[in-house]
């Protein structure tokens, strides 16, 4: 079916592109996350293993929002590990320990490296694509990640 927003059949497809690749970022992330709480340990596991809960939850509805922002502009969402895994610049990692400061920094490094990535596209998807819904979609990704990582900032012991 065409769709007829205003936006070239081009444009769309690289920006559905970039977007999968940010929903492989979310996606990853959100996995990570879910590591974390599942297995955090230490004397303050009680109130980190919650921390990373309302994290992940917040992650959940982000990948919802990004998957359904492809779908809005024409295309089909990625939605298979391995395809996440081909598309986003996260790593996998395993610890040997699972202390909260640690995994605490890891997701700090994923969800900086994630607003980067974010801010790299704001300018081209309204400038060079015509796309502005899509370039302020991203702009609020950015604030969300913005204060998480504000959050996993104020747990790390200096």
């Amino acid at each position: 079916m065409n769709v007829a927003i205003g936006i070239t059949n081009t444009d769309r497809l690289v920006i559905a592109t970039e977007l999968s690749k940010m929903l492989a970022d979310e996606t990853i992330l959100y996995i990570k996350t879910k590591n974390a709480h599942w297995n955090v340990e230490g004397p303050d596991f009680f109130a980190i293993h919650k921390f990373f809960e309302a994290q992940f939850e917040q992650l959940d509805e982000i990948i919802d929002n990004v998957a359904e922002r492809i779908r809005t502009i024409g295309h089909y969402a990625p939605g298979t590990l391995k395809a996440y895994l081909g598309l986003t610049q996260l790593t996998e990692q395993t610890r040997s320990v699972n202390d909260s400061q640690g995994l605490i920094k890891d997701l700090l490094e994923d969800h900086e490296s994630i607003i980067l990535s974010l801010r790299g596209n704001i300018k081209s998807f309204a400038n060079e694509h015509h796309d502005m819904g899509t370039s302020d979609f991203i702009t609020g990704l950015v604030e969300t990640h913005e204060k998480m990582s504000w959050f996993l900032r104020a747990h790390v012991v200096k």
